[in-house]
């Protein structure tokens, strides 16, 4: 699987964590500011101060609700989650295409995740586009809905035509910076989760999940 989505917050938190994060105009800033010199070229929006006391407050609940949920956890392996930003885009405003620095000051990129926080009824345009080698993918989730995909892909976010979107961005290093492994231990996990549930515990299944023990092992950090 190259990507997850996933329900991670209910919309009162999310509405919540809005209320909290617009309650001071002066703390957001043009995000130009925090973009590299080629992707502040095609980034048009507007981010909340990383240092200012709401972004802090917002980013540790955010973090600590990933952090406990048992999906993500599973998906991304989690070293860190690091880098969390809260993005505001406006009429005419989106980022053009741009892949994300491999290494940043707070850790190292192996996920990205965007976690779409206005209601998609709200506004127009702000697709989130995930480049394959197939194509692009688009997508506008629900509010509190999190998408998490390889740092490596190329992306970019459409141009918003009426409303405003409102997102918190941020990455993952995971103990296993390989894409392709990450996701045989994923596949590997689910299944003998699946297993289980459906028939109990077994030394079949021991086995499983030792071998899944020891892969982690020798494929991660």
């Amino acid at each position: 699987m190259d990507y997850l989505i996933h329900k991670l917050l209910d919309k009162k938190t999310a509405q919540k964590i809005i209320r909290e994060i617009l309650s001071n105009q002066s703390d957001w800033k043009d995000g130009k500011r925090t973009a590299g010199s080629f992707a502040s070229k095609v980034k048009n929006n507007l981010q909340l101060d990383r240092n200012s006391e709401l972004s802090i407050n917002a980013s540790d609940e955010i973090t600590s609700h990933m952090l406990k949920d048992p999906l993500i956890k599973s998906f991304s392996l989690a070293k860190i989650i690091h880098g969390l930003m809260f993005s505001k885009a406006g009429l005419g405003q989106g980022y053009g295409t741009h892949i994300d620095n491999p290494y940043m000051s707070s850790g190292r990129s192996d996920l990205s995740f965007t976690l779409f926080l206005s209601e998609k009824n709200n506004y127009e345009g702000g697709e989130l586009c995930i480049q394959t080698m197939q194509g692009s993918n688009s997508f506008k989730l629900d509010m509190g809905e999190i998408i998490i995909y390889p740092s490596t892909s190329l992306h970019s976010v459409e141009k918003v035509s009426s409303g405003q979107r409102i997102v918190c961005v941020g990455w993952i290093e995971s103990y296993v910076s390989s894409n392709e492994e990450r996701s045989f231990l994923f596949g590997l996990e689910a299944g003998a989760k699946g297993l289980l549930a459906k028939y109990g515990q077994s030394p079949e299944l021991d086995l499983i999940f030792q071998s899944y023990g020891n892969l982690l092992r020798r494929m991660g950090d």
